[in-house]
């Protein structure tokens, strides 16, 4: 693929790649060990743990970035296991928990289409690429999760939470923060795949952050209460 076809790809997706692409420089986060001596980290509930353990896990796989779009089952469709962007790590990772984003985001759209960005020049949704804009999943979270403060303080930052950047050139990124802990004492690594496929790496401050995020999936659905049984008359 060509510099110019790749950066229209990657602007499509609104997931940004690493290295220089079509003249847009991006800047790189500082590469760290994958994980080191730390007190364990107190998670607030168990879906975040399990999440962060999903992100890890996903540095164990080899993949390609490929911004191509795909044609893919609904609901937990995927693309190619091989294949992907910054978003189908993250998609990804709330598999495991048994979310699926892809369904969660295309039910929400559906419902509340003029709540989500006209940016890609949608005029219906499109479940094999709605969930993987990384502008489509920041809105989606701002509706159904927790939208938190944004902050140069890396303790307000904590392992679990999703994090989006704006990259050079109007370029966006995502990632999850895990429990792995960087050289600076507070800060912990992003598991994202910035186009080296997923890695974890101290990307937290690397560029703008323009959203941050907790997200467990959707509520669980009430069990319907058996009707009150009426008594025998006597």
């Amino acid at each position: 693929m060509c510099a110019v076809a790749a950066a229209l790809a990657l602007f499509a997706y609104g997931c940004g790649a690493r290295g220089s692409l079509g003249g847009l420089a991006i800047s790189q986060p500082t590469p760290q060990p994958t994980r080191q001596q730390t007190p364990k980290v107190v998670y607030e509930s168990p879906a975040l743990e399990r999440l962060v353990a999903a992100a890890v896990e996903r540095t164990s796989h080899s993949v390609t970035y490929d911004a191509a779009y795909f044609s893919i089952p609904y609901p937990n469709g995927d693309v190619p296991a091989d294949k992907g962007v910054c978003t189908d790590e993250v998609i990804r990772s709330y598999r495991a928990l048994g979310v699926d984003l892809q369904r969660e985001v295309h039910e929400d759209m559906k419902a509340n289409f003029a709540a989500y960005p006209r940016k890609f020049g949608l005029t219906k949704t499109d479940p094999n690429i709605d969930h993987r804009r990384v502008p489509n999943l920041m809105t989606f979270f701002e509706r159904k999760g927790q939208s938190l403060a944004i902050t140069e303080d890396p303790a307000d930052y904590r392992p679990g939470n999703v994090v989006t950047w704006e990259l050079n050139g109007g370029l966006t990124h995502i990632g999850i923060l895990t429990d792995a802990p960087t050289a600076t004492p507070g800060r912990y690594l992003i598991m994202h795949n910035i186009g080296a496929g997923p890695r974890l790496e101290d990307a937290l401050f690397a560029w703008k952050i323009t959203g941050h995020y907790r997200y467990t999936g959707p509520p669980p659905t009430p069990t319907p209460t058996p009707p009150t049984a009426r008594r025998a008359r006597r």
